[in-house]
């Protein structure tokens, strides 16, 4: 199985216009167009009767304390853990592309309550709504997809995995405010395949994106 993006290749930059914020001079980080990439995929193994899409950010800070703090920077050997910015389940095996665009266009504040996507698919929440809890302004369910927006003073690239995965059931048994690591413990025995493919971002102007 093969996943590919015309929005960005593989290892290469996630483009602004994908991302949730992108620099800013004044106040180091500006909303951007949050649009969800172009997703492609083709050789879907025979007997697949689903597919679940994940985009993970392994490079998350473990800690908060350097985070976005003036005069302050984020080590490169701080321990990272995950964020999830998009689940989606139950994508129809029909289904070969998703357009730029097609399941997020801009930021909603509060989060997107009825995302949209392909017929029959579902889609869960991503950390965006554990890292807005307690913001009178942004806290909310945030459903589907948002982009990346890694902290402006960290000292490391983040890396964004998108994830296919082919499963032998047409229904992924998870229901309602569904994580990613909800669909990851369901899905465990049902996988028959997986492609990623990977895009890099950063917010910091001091640290390259070179590849």
């Amino acid at each position: 199985m093969e996943l590919f993006s015309h929005s960005f290749d593989d290892g290469d930059v996630i483009p602004a216009r994908c991302a949730f914020g992108v620099p800013d001079a004044h106040d180091h980080v500006a909303l951007s167009d949050n649009r969800s990439p172009h997703l492609a995929w083709r050789e879907v193994p025979e007997g697949a009767k689903s597919l679940v899409l994940l985009c993970i950010d392994g490079d998350v800070p473990s800690k908060p304390d350097d985070v976005n703090q003036e005069g302050r920077e984020v080590p490169a050997d701080l321990p990272r853990v995950e964020f999830s910015h998009w689940v989606m389940v139950d994508i129809p095996v029909s289904v070969t592309e998703l357009e730029e665009g097609s399941c997020c266009e801009g930021i909603t504040a509060g989060g997107k309550k009825n995302p949209p996507g392909p017929k029959r698919s579902r889609q869960g929440i991503n950390d965006y709504t554990q890292w807005f809890a307690g913001d009178a302004d942004m806290s909310g369910d945030y459903y589907g997809y948002d982009g990346p927006c890694p902290p402006w003073n960290d000292s490391i690239v983040h890396h964004y995995r998108f994830t296919l995965l082919a499963l032998d059931i047409e229904t992924c048994p998870v229901d309602g405010r569904f994580t990613a690591s909800d669909v990851r413990e369901a899905i465990a025995d049902h996988i028959l395949a997986e492609a990623s493919i990977t895009g890099r971002y950063s917010l910091n102007p001091a640290v390259s994106l070179d590849a």
